[in-house]
């Protein structure tokens, strides 16, 4: 499968096209809006999420709820627009209109953002050309791209969900939530403000970000994901392009602010000894080849191993700030305190949502890369019959 994803900020509308999805999948605009909301919520989201409501039209490739095995097209409408019609209006503009008089041009860039070196790379002197489409705004395309790939895993027997661990330092417990089923803990996330499963970690969470606020600052945290069901032996050790954890890692690190990854226990396995990071292998007739712990997190040699995925990604603090930071004029060369007029203080409880969908749609990918079928119904018998093959094998 492949997508695309078009649309500015401020423009009038974003859109992305999904090839290869196969036939009879069932897909209904409301499952996608479920998670578009999702996306706008959380503690610590800016004014911008009261200004949008985000609802998605499916336009091309879904005939009665069902695909129809051709490019599937979805449109997310920018309510906004309306105000920025003559700001980033697609029409060139009249002869008599001086392009410097364009309101709201940008030549000051923003510390952290893609501003300045976007400029650089596509010669843009007017900032806003960068900053409208590197902006997170996209990552509500993402979403519904990703709430597509849900509802196929979920054909499929395989359940993915994703929560806050860390804000700030405040680490959540999340024993609590050991043995429950991703559904479970859905449950309970959807029920929290800042998406996290302890309850006592969450409150703090919301103090900290309101401090933020307060001070004009921002934070970040952690996310995890956790997929279930998935089959073992998807993904390769064979080629380097085709590992599994590579290409989780990489759409993890694809999401704005994302920097750093880490499957399982993750970065502890460097403080501990081989004997206390390895997962023993066990072997039953009801339940076939699993582990005894998963402190790999499910991925062994670039592939799945059928225990559950657990991925982690660190999300450092959003860099529009109420707080100034220094910067520089790239048409005066003069010095600036960089300031804005909203941002969110916090948003890593939305972008545990956007996690959670970019990872579906890797390990989506992924199934349909190594299961070719047309149809759902033949791509269901071939993972039953996977999964029957690998138990006894």
């Amino acid at each position: 499968m492949r997508y695309l994803t078009a649309g500015e900020s401020h423009g009038p509308q974003l859109t992305t096209i999904i090839e290869g999805l196969p036939s009879l999948l069932p897909i209904t605009a409301e499952k996608i809006n479920h998670d578009l909301k999702r996306r706008q919520g959380g503690h610590g989201r800016g004014r911008r999420m009261q200004i949008e409501t985000d609802t998605v039209e499916v336009v091309a490739g879904v005939r009665h709820g069902q695909t129809l095995g051709s490019p599937v097209a979805l449109v997310v409408t920018n309510d906004d627009w309306k105000h920025w019609t003559k700001i980033m209006g697609a029409e060139p503009l009249a002869e008599d209109v001086n392009p410097e008089d364009i309101k709201r041009q940008i030549s000051r860039p923003r510390p952290g953002h893609a501003d300045l070196v976007g400029g650089m790379k596509y010669g843009h002197r007017d900032l806003r050309n960068v900053l409208e489409r590197s902006s997170a705004r996209e990552t509500t395309v993402r979403v519904a791209v990703g709430s597509v790939a849900k509802a196929l895993l979920n054909e499929l027997g395989i359940s993915i969900v994703a929560h806050v661990t860390e804000i700030v330092g405040i680490k959540a417990d999340t024993s609590g939530v050991e043995g429950k089923s991703a559904d479970e803990i859905r449950a309970i996330v959807e029920a929290d403000p800042c998406y996290c499963v302890d309850p006592e970690a969450s409150a703090k969470m919301v103090e900290a970000i309101d401090e933020a606020k307060k001070a004009g600052d921002s934070i970040g945290g952690v996310v995890e994901v956790i997929v279930e069901g998935m089959p073992a032996g998807v993904g390769s050790y064979v080629h380097y392009d085709r590992k599994l954890d590579a290409k989780l890692a990489a759409a993890m690190l694809s999401i704005n602010a994302f920097k750093g990854v880490e499957f399982g226990i993750g970065f502890e396995m460097a403080r501990r000894k081989g004997s206390e990071v390895h997962d023993e292998i066990i072997w039953s007739e009801g339940e076939g080849y699993t582990r005894a712990t998963n402190r790999l997190g499910g991925l062994e040699g670039g592939m799945s191993t059928g225990m559950p995925i657990v991925i982690r990604g660190v999300m450092k603090p959003i860099p529009t700030l109420y707080k100034p930071l220094q910067s520089v004029d790239i048409e005066t060369k003069e010095p600036f305190k960089a300031s804005v007029e909203r941002s969110d203080s916090c948003a890593v409880p939305a972008a545990s949502v956007v996690a959670e969908h970019v990872i579906a749609w890797e390990i989506a990918n992924a199934i349909l890369e190594q299961f070719h079928s047309d149809q759902l119904p033949q791509l269901k018998a071939q993972i039953d019959e996977h999964r029957r093959y690998t138990k006894g094998f």
